[in-house]
């Protein structure tokens, strides 16, 4: 077996390439490298055809969206003093139909070898470390997971810092008051707060256990004078056995999910189980998620998710692979309609650079 691969599988949605970056310059105290992928995604699904339209009363077509992206990123680090680095970190997304190209990251701060490390600007929030014990799909994401507060998600105006001490792993952020404006309204909104998270693993015995807490102020009217607090609570294990993987997540979350049905805001509730298994070059890996609306009292229907999703790849070596995704929807397109509740099929074939 090679033990690279199931690492790859397990942690693919959280790196980018970058263990594969190619350095372009180093010197005694300076180094600079280039990575990225360039991963083309076809998918097959539900797609609606008039966006203006109400939710139930889309019209939809099973049409193959073209869903490429290409990333590229800088990481760069020099030595300011005995085992202490001053770092940067740039990643943009480009997609197939510019539409949504983004800074995925954008931040610089010091590196400790001994205490850890703090950066400033668009950098990943804490909870992030805790959702990928289930986050391991090639394609399909963690549908409780992806629901995470947006302060302990990817976000800028992030003060980030994270240590790692033996088996223990701490993050902590704080996202700052800020400002940003609804297309729509064109009002002022804002989110603010923090997330905080903590991993440790027990030995050499392959289990892994973690937690994590985010809390999360909405600023939403022009004048900042309507605000709500949102917070989630997450809880998950892993244990790891000769070429098996298994994961679970538990949430809680107040005030931080919309009923599907009539738009309501409402706390919530859901889990989610994980399992990869290696085979020589080929991992195949699925994922169960629920969620639900934890205090619906307007009799409206209640599913916040719920999606099994398999997949299979195999990598040629460390810088290819190709893989096949299916996501069987069990949500209730009479309540959702069809675009929410549909089944995606995806296959794609990924080169990290």
């Amino acid at each position: 077996m090679n033990k690279n691969l199931i690492a790859l599988a397990v942690a693919a949605a959280t790196f980018s390439g970058a263990a594969s970056a190619a350095t372009v310059y180093s010197d005694d105290t300076s180094s600079l490298a280039i990575g990225g992928r360039v991963e083309a995604r076809a998918l097959l699904s539900e797609n609606a055809k008039n966006e203006n339209a109400p939710l139930l009363t889309q019209q939809t077509s099973n049409d193959v969206t073209d869903i490429s992206r290409v990333r590229v990123n800088i990481d760069a680090k020099t030595q300011i003093a005995d085992g202490v680095q001053g770092i940067g970190y740039f990643e943009r997304e480009f997609k197939s139909d510019n539409a949504n190209d983004e800074n995925r990251y954008m931040y610089a701060g010091v590196n400790s070898d001994k205490y850890g490390q703090i950066v400033y600007g668009k950098a990943d929030g804490s909870l992030g470390m805790i959702t990928d014990f289930t986050d391991i799909m090639a394609y399909a994401g963690s549908v409780v997971g992806g629901s995470k507060l947006a302060v302990s998600d990817r976000t800028s105006n992030n003060l980030a810092y994270s240590g790692t001490f033996n088996n223990l792993t701490f993050k902590a952020n704080y996202v700052f008051d800020g400002a940003a404006y609804n297309d729509t309204t064109g009002q002022k909104t804002n989110q603010n707060g923090f997330s905080t998270a903590a991993k440790y693993t027990v030995g050499d015995t392959g289990l892994a256990l973690g937690v994590g807490y985010a809390q999360q102020k909405d600023q939403t009217a022009a004048n900042n004078s309507v605000n709500q607090t949102s917070k989630q609570t997450f809880a998950v294990a892993s244990y790891t056995v000769g070429d098996l993987y298994f994961g679970g997540l538990y949430k809680y979350g107040h005030r931080d999910a919309n009923n599907l049905e009539n738009g309501d805001l409402t706390d919530s509730q859901g889990y989610e189980f994980a399992a990869a298994y290696t085979m020589g070059k080929t991992v195949f890996t699925t994922t169960y998620g629920f969620m639900k609306d934890e205090r619906n009292t307007s009799g409206a229907y209640d599913e916040l998710a719920n999606a099994v999703s398999v997949d299979g790849t195999y990598y040629f070596n460390s810088n290819f692979r190709t893989y096949a995704s299916y996501t069987y929807n069990m949500l209730d397109k009479n309540k959702v309609g069809k675009v929410a509740a549909s089944d995606q099929v995806v296959l794609g074939a990924r080169y990290d650079f």
